[in-house]
């Protein structure tokens, strides 16, 4: 009976016409693609004369049935009570896609729905809308796919095939191959035949703005691996460069060949990935998926990518990589071959292409990003000495344009491999002019987290003499500071403690709640020895609570405190305690006094202390282990 109601009250809302709320001032309100009124579309289309109706002319969702999917999206937000409500629900609600889904899937709230949908529904339900969208021979899976709606409930179709296992082992007993084929054989089906169709129009799929994102989700699902949903971005919003984790899933077989196929067809097409941005994305993602997944086969179209990147013409005794390399389409797919690529492919491309070239790309607009991405791949072979030695030869040239990443990425590198730290370190010195006179090592701290010479920092206009004022700690840089915390994981790391031991305690503070400051802190104090935190502490004495009651200089204290010694934290613990009432009531403070043990301190010092010992030798006992 509750179902029933709840059905008839959707059916209910889809027969009442929606309520038209009057705007403020008259002003013109921004609508969704068909929720005009039908004498306003009319009157627009009839202005706009041969323009067409829309987009072109193509037959839009009527207002009646936005309204509809936008409530049908209202009830989803609000959950169920159970399975069988769900099941009905999205049965019901599918019966109104019937017919009409390429009209739901290309209009925005269609289309948001449906995306919602989708994931609730079996895979039956979801092969029989995508056989809906592709027609009868598949070939309406390219208009819908290359739509900025409907190319968003294409994605999210194919991406239910990551539940065609999960649908069999509901059954009690193992399914039959019958039952296999009805419960997502239709499913997989349809993925193949969409996938027939791009292999039928690879160049216009991965050219497109829209397209090439359902391939590159198709891509995904035929090898096996998905990230997570896409959403648009927002306009002149930053898309985050971090690359999604990938979740593996088991596939049928017929994927396994498929993903064959459409990767030889989209090699076929090889020369749009370094002409165009868009296809270049697609490749990138094909190589991607098959190193999780595939690697032989990833080792083969690698070795075939730069087979033809090298095969260009360019200019006498000019290798055509370097060209590619400072463009900005055909550079991004390069970074992502040297991140995948094997040890000789790695050395191959530096002995016959790269060498003696990496200072001049490195101060390149453009070619210094797959330079970074080079010296991380060599980081784990003998490469990384050479790539070093000519890179370094450059370090002031490359900081003058600005290209800090490469700096950062060759300390890395050096912290990693565990050479050249010494050069590195001798190299820093003498391009922030803190080399000579010795007494200038102790200025090294703040030059490297600023990014500024000595002369710059202490506004000295002569190259001699030592530091005549104490200038505040105020500018501390994104790169600054990702240089000092690779440095700090050189095996010498003497100069960086000495310098920071000599900052004012309202240096440490301004340090340990600066965004940028906070990581270097951090990475100093808990990489040290037990002798040289205790120093460095001393000098924190006073800043405690200040750093407390800060977001960024709780969390700083908080290592601080997991790598200390039962001692340390005494101190630590004796200056907080007093100020109980303060740190209580700070929305940060006060999950440092519940993990602190603040309270135990306070009342029953003994116990705290017996607690404190015991963590202490158990993470010693894991630290010896490790080691």
């Amino acid at each position: 009976m509750t179902f029933r109601y709840c059905w008839l009250a959707v059916q209910d809302m889809l027969s009442k016409p929606e309520e038209k709320k009057p705007q403020k001032g008259g002003g013109k309100k921004r609508r969704h693609p068909g929720e005009d009124g039908g004498g306003e579309r009319k009157r627009r289309e009839s202005q706009k004369g041969e323009k067409g109706q829309g987009e072109g002319g193509k037959k839009r969702l009527d207002a009646l049935s936005v309204g509809y999917f936008r409530r049908v999206g209202e009830r989803l937000s609000e959950g169920f009570e159970d399975d069988e409500e769900r099941e009905m629900f999205v049965e019901n609600v599918l019966t109104e896609v019937k017919g009409k889904a390429a009209l739901v899937a290309t209009d925005r709230t269609g289309s948001i729905t449906l995306q919602r949908l989708l994931p609730l529904s079996s895979p039956q339900q979801v092969g029989e809308v995508l056989a809906e969208l592709g027609g009868e021979s598949g070939s309406e899976f390219k208009a819908v796919s290359c739509d900025r709606c409907g190319g968003h409930v294409v994605e999210s179709a194919v991406r239910q095939m990551s539940r065609w296992m999960e649908s069999s082992q509901k059954e009690s007993s193992p399914p039959t191959e019958e039952e296999g084929e009805e419960s997502c054989g239709l499913l997989e089906a349809q993925v193949l035949s969409f996938s027939q169709v791009v292999r039928d129009n690879t160049a216009e799929f991965i050219r497109h703005v829209h397209g090439s994102h359902v391939v590159r989700t198709l891509l995904h699902v035929l090898g096996g691996c998905l990230g997570p949903p896409r959403t648009e971005t927002r306009p002149g919003g930053k898309e985050r460069s971090i690359p999604p984790q990938l979740t593996d899933f088991e596939i049928p077989t017929s994927f396994w060949y498929e993903l064959k196929d459409l990767t030889e067809t989209l090699m076929e097409n090889i020369n749009l990935s370094v002409t165009d941005a868009v296809a270049s994305a697609v490749f990138q993602t094909m190589l991607t998926v098959c190193h999780r997944k595939r690697p032989k086969l990833c080792k083969q179209l690698l070795r075939r990518i730069m087979e033809y990147l090298t095969s260009r013409s360019a200019a006498p005794g000019v290798s055509p990589l370097l060209v590619f390399l400072k463009d900005q389409a055909s550079s991004h797919l390069i970074e992502t071959i040297i991140q995948l690529s094997h040890k000789p492919l790695l050395r191959g491309l530096y002995k016959n292409h790269l060498k003696g070239q990496l200072v001049d790309l490195a101060l390149h607009p453009i070619a210094n990003f797959p330079i970074q991405r080079l010296t991380a791949a060599s980081a784990k072979y003998k490469l990384f000495l050479r790539i070093f030695d000519e890179l370094v030869q450059g370090v002031e040239a490359i900081l003058a344009a600005g290209h800090m990443g490469v700096i950062v990425q060759l300390a890395e590198s050096c912290a990693e491999s565990e050479e050249r730290q010494d050069e590195m370190m001798q190299c820093l010195l003498n391009a922030f002019h803190c080399a000579e006179p010795g007494s200038r090592h102790v200025a090294c701290l703040p030059l490297f987290m600023s990014l500024l010479t000595y002369e710059v920092y202490y506004h000295s206009d002569t190259a001699e003499g030592n530091i005549s004022t104490e200038i505040p700690l105020t500018s501390i840089c994104y790169h600054g500071s990702r240089l000092v915390q690779a440095l700090a994981k050189f095996k010498e790391r003497s100069l960086l403690l000495s310098s920071l031991r000599t900052l004012s305690p309202s240096d440490l503070l301004s340090m340990a709640t600066d965004p940028a400051g906070s990581h270097v802190l951090q990475a100093l104090i808990t990489t040290s020895s037990d002798k040289g935190r205790g120093k460095i502490l001393k000098r924190l004495e006073g800043q405690y609570v200040q750093m407390a009651c800060s977001r960024l200089g709780s969390r700083v204290l908080e290592a601080v405190w997991n790598s200390s010694s039962v001692g340390q934290r005494q101190s630590i613990a004796q200056e907080l305690v007093p100020s109980e009432s303060q740190l209580r009531s700070d929305q940060f403070a006060r999950h440092v006094w519940a993990k602190f043990a603040l309270s135990h301190f306070a009342h029953r010092r003994a116990h705290w202390q017996e607690i404190q010992t015991g963590e202490s030798k158990k993470r010693k006992l894991f630290s010896d282990i490790l080691e």
